[in-house]
């Protein structure tokens, strides 16, 4: 909720990468309780996920991609990253994929302004 963005781009949308990702996201944050949101993807509900201790799933309803904040994350990307180009390469897309992602992370009040959720925070408030 602080604007923070944690990041990995993958090979693959699956379940070995998801382990990867969950296992980089609780190193780099050993003493936070992460609450990640998540959508329905076949691989976040997978019997061979591994969930490290410091991080709680929270699988959203089906077809509803608008509570995610990932997704407008995504269309920050989308928007300040891709706009009617051609690329020559798989490696002009990721080089401008991850370019795009660091200057979003250099910006956390952007960040935070982008995702932040009323009723997520209520949901999380204690």
């Amino acid at each position: 909720m602080d604007g923070e963005l944690f990041s990995l781009v993958m090979p693959y949308a699956n379940t070995d990468c998801m382990n990867v990702f969950l296992e980089e996201l609780s190193k780099a944050y050993p003493a936070d309780h992460i609450v990640l949101i998540l959508d329905n993807a076949s691989w976040h509900s997978s019997s061979r996920l591994v969930i490290p201790s410091n991080i709680q799933l929270y699988p959203l309803l089906p077809y509803t991609p608008e509570l995610n904040p990932i997704e407008m994350i995504w269309d920050e990307v989308r928007e300040k990253g891709f706009r009617n180009e051609i690329f020559r390469s798989l490696d002009g897309v990721l080089d401008r994929l991850c370019d795009t992602v660091k200057s979003l992370c250099s910006d956390p009040q952007r960040i935070a302004s982008i995702t932040r959720r009323q009723w997520l925070i209520d949901a999380l408030t204690f």
